[in-house]
């Protein structure tokens, strides 16, 4: 897995390719949601269109920078899932869970 990080007024976007799976691609972005809530981000979009693949441990992370975002009364979007972890999403039923958005400029328009 890599990733990239990027604030933009108060939201965090978070870049990621490759495979999630695994504790260790976690603790990496785990940190980097502290550091950028430490700064006052309230809202992540995840840009998650060069995901190949996601695994129990991955969505185990996703759902845990959900947590932290809405206990501090922010919001987390999906950006972008690709066909493949679309029906990952549909299958786990995380789809209603998670808002999934096409662009960054739907955020804008929800808040």
């Amino acid at each position: 897995m890599n990733f990239g990080q990027e604030i933009k007024g108060n939201s965090l976007i978070l870049r990621i390719s490759g495979d999630l799976i695994g504790e260790d691609n976690g603790t990496q972005l785990i940190s980097a949601v502290n550091d950028a809530m430490s700064h006052q981000a309230s809202v992540c979009i995840i840009d998650i269109s060069d995901l190949r693949y996601i695994n129990s441990s991955g969505i185990g992370v996703l759902i845990t920078i959900l947590t932290k975002f809405r206990n501090k009364g922010g919001e987390v979007y999906l950006m972008n899932p690709s066909e493949s972890v679309s029906k990952l999403l549909v299958i786990t039923k995380l789809n209603a869970i998670f808002q999934i958005i096409k662009s960054e400029d739907e955020v804008s328009k929800k808040n």
